[in-house]
């Protein structure tokens, strides 16, 4: 098949880990007679130093030509001003609310070979491997909001709607179908008005899905469970602030945020793929930075965006390849230990593909 792939590298180590990315893929379309064919356009601090925003115009009529977007990275120290009228992470909220895409699907999946990594003790995450569904476009991110300049109060509003929590609960269900079937929703009925409406709706949706076992869980009981026992989770659905803090937690257990992919998804089947972790200024242009996310990123844009199961598969087998045999980025390695470049790690990547 043919696809145009739209490239954003944005800031630091954006720039190389999605260079990673376009490597594996490709190598996918070398293996399994593709074509893809890649445009390079702006997001973030480097936007707006070139352009003065964020997102410029032309990023986004790229985008809309495009069948799926590659994001590296965005922000850093030059720009980490929030006071400022135009910030990198402006970019981020731009785009997907231009692209309407408010699902935002974030794997966690851990390795036994890197098991040691995580701050957890080894025998809690034995069969570690969930989905964490976020609503991306509402909630408190998007609601209602006032800053009275250096006043003594400002708001944000946590609003959605019944179609918003719906629309959120479909994918999430659909997503426990094609998995353990086990869907958590959270939420914070028992103190906000939003979430008894988030409650409600998860429930009613519930009934086109009565193959998937459905429970419960309080914000905050959910944030101790991922700790205690995080191999119980398959899918997780949550609001907008909930996934953010929660998806951020449940990073941990992989042992580092290199390790990390995430898709957001719209209706119309145009997504936006990215690796969880931020640009990482200290280390941007050494070779320090780890591609797996990057990588596993490009599989899920194989996924869901083009429809190509069997290469995504092909990709994220590699990755695990790749590890086992021992190859270590330097937030993976053991201290003092040597580590392989982002490059040679992307190489060995591609050879396993």
């Amino acid at each position: 098949m043919k696809a145009k792939i739209t490239v954003l590298p944005g800031d630091g180590i954006g720039v190389e880990v999605t260079s990673a990315a376009v490597a594996v893929l490709n190598k996918v379309a070398s293996r399994f007679g593709h074509e893809f064919s890649y445009e390079e356009a702006l997001i973030g601090g480097i936007a707006i130093d070139k352009t003065g925003t964020a997102l410029p115009e032309e990023t986004l009529r790229t985008g809309e030509q495009s069948d799926a977007i590659l994001l590296g990275a965005v922000g850093g120290p030059k720009w980490d001003n929030p006071t400022a009228a135009v910030r990198p992470e402006q970019g981020l909220l731009k785009i997907r609310k231009h692209f309407g895409l408010f699902a935002n699907l974030r794997p966690v999946k851990t390795y036994p070979a890197l098991a040691q990594y995580s701050p957890l003790r080894i025998e809690l995450l034995n069969g570690v491997d969930m989905l964490i569904v976020r609503e991306l476009t509402g909630g408190i991110y998007f609601g209602p909001r006032q800053e009275q300049g250096d006043g003594d109060s400002a708001y944000d509003t946590e609003l959605y709607t019944v179609p918003e929590v719906e629309r959120i609960a479909h994918i999430a269900f659909r997503a426990a179908q094609g998995r353990r079937k086990k869907l958590t929703s959270v939420d914070k009925a028992n103190v906000m008005a939003s979430m008894r409406l988030w409650r409600r709706t998860v429930v009613k949706v519930a009934e086109d899905y009565a193959d998937v076992a459905l429970d419960h869980a309080l914000v905050d009981s959910c944030a101790m469970h991922l700790i205690t026992r995080p191999a119980s989770f398959d899918v997780m659905v949550a609001s907008n602030i909930f996934g953010d803090i929660l998806s951020d937690e449940a990073s941990v257990l992989a042992g580092s945020l290199g390790m990390l992919p995430s898709a957001s998804l719209g209706a119309d089947g145009l997504g936006l793929y990215e690796p969880v972790h931020g640009s990482a200024p200290d280390i941007a242009g050494q070779g320090k930075a780890n591609p797996t996310g990057a990588i596993l990123s490009a599989a899920m844009l194989l996924r869901y965006s083009l429809n190509l199961e069997a290469e995504a598969k092909a990709v994220e087998a590699a990755v695990e390849s790749v590890l086992d045999q021992g190859a270590r980025t330097a937030d993976i390695a053991p201290r003092g230990g040597s580590f392989v470049s982002t490059t040679e790690f992307t190489q060995a990547v591609a050879e396993k593909i």
